[in-house]
């Protein structure tokens, strides 16, 4: 098993990809693997080698990590339990993650990636925040790229509904893109993470982007594209998740709309067609998760008649998970004996 810390000095070696570091790595620690026959600067090039064999790629990462402590950020290595897993199985995984928030061992299963278009229409955005709070409802991780547009809007989707949302950067977590998705972030980080395969001090540059759609089509099972033109860098996701044999769904768009030209090519080729959560769902064979329930009498005890209450204060009181609160609530709205009102409040009818 490679230490942590070996995958982090190859992670920083300059242009190491993932799969030259991961070969590396198979051949046992870092310091036995750069002494062994076979390995030359045919495999690495000599700039990279001599980095290795210097101890330059060491100190660095000693520094990387004394950085990513004094900022609160974990570097989690490819062999740590908490890795996600189905990102493991992919032909090139990160060696190591850079995150911020909780990482869960067994989350692929039920995680889906959510994408599309930055220049979004109106309603491919409240598609994707709708689809998002359902999934998330479900019981379903929701994988996005915290990019402006369907990404934002899926993260927030999520978070309406108390749920789990995982932010794939593509640059280092110090330097969040776009900048004001800042506090949607934190807020992700709270019950999810926000991760990136790159180190520290890296910017949002173009050629980040195809490696970190790789990761979110790898993270969980499916990519579902909500919005995107020709040549959307969604679609790469799409790709990267048929490379990976995951499940690739669209959401049909009037054929006269740009944003759906790409979305309604995915669907020309194969892809599943998704006109809401219960679709994707369905596709992957999975039942919404059963909520935690809790008597209806216990969350309308928690409810004076005429004083509205916020959710948390509601949580308080009866102690019910909040998303099988946020469920509840749902039900007893639509059963006429709640009413919500303006500002996330709600009361007893």
């Amino acid at each position: 098993m490679d230490t942590t810390f070996d995958l982090l000095t190859l992670a920083l070696v300059p242009a190491l990809s993932p799969r030259v570091a991961r070969e590396i790595s198979l051949r046992g620690p870092l310091a036995e693997a750069l002494e062994r026959p076979g390995l030359h600067p045919d495999l690495l090039g000599p700039t990279a080698l001599e980095a290795l064999r210097s101890g330059t790629a060491r100190r660095k990462a000693e520094a990387e990590l004394r950085g990513a402590g004094a900022l609160g950020v974990r570097v989690v290595g490819r062999d740590e339990p908490d890795y996600p897993p189905w990102l493991r199985r992919i032909h090139s995984p990160p060696p190591v993650l850079w995150v911020r928030g909780t990482l869960l061992e067994a989350e692929g299963e039920r995680a889906v990636a959510v994408v599309g278009a930055r220049a979004a229409t109106g309603l491919g955005l409240a598609f994707a925040r709708t689809l998002a709070r359902d999934l998330a409802s479900a019981g379903m991780t929701v994988v996005s790229g915290l990019a402006r547009g369907i990404d934002t809007l899926a993260h927030q989707g999520a978070l309406d509904a108390h749920g789990r949302t995982v932010a794939v950067l593509g640059s280092g977590l110090d330097r969040l893109y776009p900048g004001e998705n800042m506090a949607l972030a934190r807020a992700i980080e709270k019950d999810g993470a926000v991760v990136s395969e790159f180190p520290l001090g890296t910017g949002p540059w173009k050629q980040n982007f195809p490696r970190r759609n790789r990761v979110i089509a790898g993270w969980g099972r499916a990519v579902v594209v909500v919005e995107a033109g020709a040549r959307s860098g969604a679609l790469s996701t799409a790709r990267a998740a048929l490379d990976e044999g995951r499940e690739v769904m669209a959401v049909p768009g009037h054929p006269s709309q740009p944003t759906a030209e790409g979305t309604n090519g995915l669907l020309r080729d194969g892809a599943a067609l998704v006109r809401g959560a219960p679709d994707v769902l369905a596709e992957l064979g999975l039942a919404p998760a059963e909520p935690e329930r809790a008597p209806a009498d216990e969350v309308l005890v928690a409810l004076t008649r005429g004083v509205p209450a916020s959710i948390d204060e509601i949580q308080a009181r009866c102690g019910l998970a909040l998303p099988a609160l946020v469920a509840r609530l749902a039900e007893l709205e639509l059963g006429g004996e709640v009413t919500r009102l303006p500002g996330a409040l709600f009361v007893r009818s």
